[in-house]
């Protein structure tokens, strides 16, 4: 069965950001979309997102430290690993006529309370034998689904919700965390497969695609904006695409290639729920063998040192 730690290439002691920060860089790595030609890849991504779908999960973490669970979040086995001098369970007799399990000289009671359910697996029982281990495990909740879903680059930045069909044909449409971004992962409780004791949860992890023109700096979108050499010299409304629609945005005289012009509020929400900016760049589009500007900068030459402090 698979370690998750050695699954996300991390140690036993990592924290929840080490742990996060590790997936992240696995899921982009091995996305299938990035893989078409390595079916491995998306064998890899499952087990990779399994993994820190356990041990994201504080509660189901602690349990698989302790051995309660395997890898893939199912009960291990209480009985058959070995004699004591192997590491095994040992039992000894408890008051009462039942037995204390103990591994290692620690006492084990706590564990199997936890995988049967009852407060009398530290010690004997009303019914005796081995300390109520006759009421069998409780009944286990049916498996996660896990699925990947593609969001639009510009619904991720406004949180448009996003609709996802499950695999019982059902839709649900979901409302996106602010923060969100390529690895991000929702979980729908109860949306998983049947069990005897309920459903499993459905875990949906987050892709952003990519845009044509926009790119994402953090919390702000960036935007390479052309403007005419006329807007640039005289200064110019213009209108701006964003993530919102389009505004109009004030040029000004003497702009240069390269001048960086903001409008705020127009980025991603950020985790603490403030937006970020649209950072416009400018570039100046010189139209390439137009008589008309060859004829207005003839004779006429900029005399300013504009290199200097490139060394030159």
């Amino acid at each position: 069965m698979a370690d998750p730690y050695s699954t996300l290439g991390v140690a036993r002691s990592a924290s929840e950001a080490e742990i996060k920060s590790a997936y992240r860089k696995l899921a982009k790595e091995l996305h299938p979309d990035r893989n078409k030609d390595n079916p491995k890849a998306a064998e890899k991504f499952s087990a990779v997102t399994s993994a820190y779908d356990l041990l994201s999960d504080k509660d189901k973490r602690a349990r698989f430290d302790r051995g309660e669970i395997d890898g893939e979040g199912n009960p291990t086995a209480p009985f058959g690993f070995g004699g004591a001098g192997a590491g095994g369970f040992r039992g000894r007799p408890g008051q009462g006529g039942g037995f204390e399990f103990q591994e290692g000289g620690a006492d084990f009671g706590d564990i199997f309370e936890g995988l049967f359910g009852g407060g009398a697996g530290r010690r004997g029982g009303a019914g005796g034998g081995f300390g109520g281990f006759g009421r069998g495990a409780p009944p286990q909740k049916g498996a996660n689904v896990t699925y990947r879903l593609a969001v639009p680059f510009v619904d991720a930045a406004t949180l448009a919700p996003q609709r996802i069909t499950l695999q019982d044909g059902k839709t649900i449409d979901l409302k996106l965390p602010a923060g969100v971004e390529t690895g991000t992962q929702m979980r729908l409780s109860g949306k998983g497969q049947q069990g005897p004791g309920g459903a499993g949860d459905a875990i949906v992890t987050i892709e952003v695609k990519p845009h044509p023109f926009f790119n994402r700096d953090g919390d702000n979108v960036l935007l390479d904006l052309p403007i005419t050499l006329d807007e640039a010299v005289q200064g110019a409304k213009v209108k701006v695409p964003t993530v919102d629609g389009p505004v109009m945005l004030g040029v000004p005289a003497g702009a240069s290639s390269g001048k960086t012009l903001r409008l705020r509020g127009r980025g991603f929400t950020g985790r603490n729920g403030q937006r970020g900016d649209q950072l416009v760049t400018l570039l100046i589009d010189v139209p390439a063998d137009d008589p008309a500007i060859k004829a207005l900068v003839e004779g006429w030459r900029d005399s300013r040192a504009v290199r200097t402090h490139l060394g030159v």
